[in-house]
């Protein structure tokens, strides 16, 4: 075998795990740091806060005696709390009889009622924080595009046209260009758009007016590669143009989709221009079953590049603090609702289990969404912290909801689950969570 050949693949694996690495950490050291800082808020003692498990690689004791850790299995954390038998944080009965009543106090199974519930709520909405600030810093970072529509950079392009970076759009073959605050005549203004190779664009050139030719607004270029899809399979890049499906010239991103949707899945052969040459693929669509209007699901083909930008890209303004935290509560809000929502409908079996992703599925999309950028990599961890958050939610035993319900059932009962029930739940719990690991595991392996 020849040796240079598998360097290429070989640094695409590390930085795959690299990125699985980087992206999990961070998830997990928020997450463990809410439980931690409310419960130091509360009152409650920490012994260790533990990123990852297995063998202690770095470890330190701070002033106030907790010890935190850096373990060799990168695969999750958890932060032990005084009177805890376990990383679960199950109460030690018989440690719990040896302790003074400031001891007591200090443990998380000794607290106040509130303090311990404070402490578990904390992990998973930490996690939620976290996503609505990534979300909200990066559409603050990228702005928004300002009016009236300026072309910023120009890209590379397969057609002639006389547009220059700083013309500010005017109009379009005789239309006005509406303002970005009016959606309605904005939205009529691309429907009235026909499917042209060639548009007329009147533009300001440093004060002057003048008419040039340019390409369609809305052509067939890759603005996005979706990870795990057969545009990514088979190495298509941001900024590709599409120039045929099946010897079919495309002249707008729609129509590539019509192709792509009337596939049923066959493999179609597309020619694209890339840095002044033209290359051919073979892709073959997949289904994807995506979100639908009625809030059920659609299975459309699909072969995983997102378009609907501009050949050029626009000047932007900056987005103000507001604007940019409403986008990252609304991004955090559709994430966490559409999980549910796809968790609910693989249950009942009206969409394909392999929506459900293991490790593998996410260590590949982490590294994907990494060679992609610092914007999509952050994007995707946002995205990981919240579905992270709402698992954590669920009301299983072992996970932090599991443990939110038996502190429920303490508040109308006035006492805690019998401890042997509760050992007993956990365990049931434990199995729940290994048998979903492994049936993802097994998607990751299995579904196309």
């Amino acid at each position: 075998m020849d040796l240079i050949s598998i360097i290429p693949a070989f640094g695409s694996l590390l930085l795959t795990l690299a990125a699985f690495v980087v992206a999990l950490s961070v998830i997990v050291a928020v997450h463990e740091y809410g439980h931690y800082i409310v419960a130091r808020w509360s009152g409650i003692h920490a012994e260790v806060f533990s990123l990852g498990f297995g063998l202690v690689l770095l470890s330190r004791i701070d002033s106030r005696g907790t010890k935190w850790q850096i373990a060799a299995i990168p695969l999750g954390g958890y932060v032990k709390f005084r009177g805890d038998k376990n990383a679960a944080s199950q109460a030690d009965s018989a440690a719990a009889k040896m302790q003074s009543a400031s001891e007591r106090r200090s443990s998380l199974s000794g607290a106040p009622l509130w303090a311990r519930a404070a402490t578990v709520a904390a992990g998973p909405m930490f996690n939620f924080a976290f996503a609505i600030l990534l979300l909200s810093g990066i559409s603050i970072w990228q702005g928004q595009l300002r009016d009236p529509l300026t072309i910023g950079t120009l890209h590379p392009i397969p057609f002639e046209h006389g547009l220059q970076n700083g013309d500010v759009l005017l109009a379009i073959n005789g239309q006005t260009i509406p303002k970005f605050d009016q959606p309605i005549a904005m939205q009529q203004f691309w429907n009235n758009l026909d499917g042209s190779k060639t548009y007329i664009y009147e533009v300001d050139r440093s004060g002057r007016r003048l008419e040039v030719s340019g390409p369609n607004v809305n052509p067939p270029r890759v603005l996005n590669v979706m990870p795990r899809s057969a545009a990514a399979d088979t190495g298509l890049q941001e900024g590709d143009f599409i120039m045929e499906v099946q010897s079919d010239r495309v002249v707008t991103f729609s129509d590539l989709r019509q192709h792509v949707e009337n596939s049923n899945g066959m493999p179609l052969q597309i020619t694209i221009w890339r840095n002044g040459q033209e290359i051919d693929y073979t892709l073959t669509p997949k289904a994807m079953d995506e979100p639908a209007s009625n809030g059920g699901f659609t299975t459309q083909w699909r072969i995983g590049v997102v378009g609907g930008g501009f050949f050029f890209d626009p000047v932007v303004s900056p987005l103000s603090l507001k604007d940019g935290l409403t986008v990252g509560l609304n991004g955090t809000w559709a994430i966490i609702s559409g999980s549910v929502s796809g968790l609910y409908h693989i249950v009942s079996g009206d969409i394909s289990s392999c929506n459900l992703s293991g490790p593998i599925g996410i260590a590949e999309t982490s590294g994907q969404m990494a060679r992609q950028g610092g914007d999509n990599f952050l994007w995707f961890i946002a995205v990981l912290s919240a579905a992270v958050g709402m698992i954590n939610l669920f009301p299983v035993p072992v996970l932090d909801g599991g443990h939110l319900v038996f502190f429920g059932y303490e508040a109308l009962t006035g006492r805690p689950p019998n401890e042997i029930i509760l050992n007993a739940l956990m365990i049931s719990g434990l199995a729940i969570i290994l048998s979903f690991m492994m049936f993802a595991l097994a998607n990751d392996l299995i579904c196309p």
